[in-house]
């Protein structure tokens, strides 16, 4: 039995060890999980949860990858004959232009905001 267990602690260990992490956030596993436990606390609805969690892990890895695209793109732009995949160009992307993963505009503004022009207080055109 020992001998077992311990098989099987040193096989997870080296699986865990094993996978890649990707910077992308969850799918259909990660967000069904979630909403699977989600709809079991709410009423017993769990696989209900499981399918809404699933949906949305979908949607919001697909609003990531499109928005990787765009910004591989726009590194494609400034780069012409840049090799790498399009992960690797939109982290290129954020580093170059100092943006977050999830936002295309970085939140300090590049250049400094014109002052309106002041009107005459009589309404008079100049």
């Amino acid at each position: 039995m020992k001998k077992l267990l311990c098989l099987t602690a040193a096989s997870m260990i080296a699986a865990s060890s094993i996978s890649v992490a990707h910077a992308e956030p969850g799918g259909c596993i990660k967000y069904g999980a979630a909403g699977a436990v989600g709809g079991h606390v709410a009423n017993h609805h769990g696989v209900l949860g499981a399918m809404g969690g699933c949906v949305t892990g979908m949607y919001v890895r697909h609003r990531y990858r499109k928005e990787a695209r765009a910004k591989a793109a726009l590194y494609d732009q400034e780069h012409p004959g840049a090799k790498g995949t399009y992960a690797e160009k939109a982290t290129a992307y954020d580093v170059e232009h100092s943006t977050q993963p999830g936002k295309m505009n970085s939140d300090t503004p590049s250049t400094p905001a014109a002052p309106a022009q002041a009107q005459p207080a009589n309404g008079a055109q100049l």
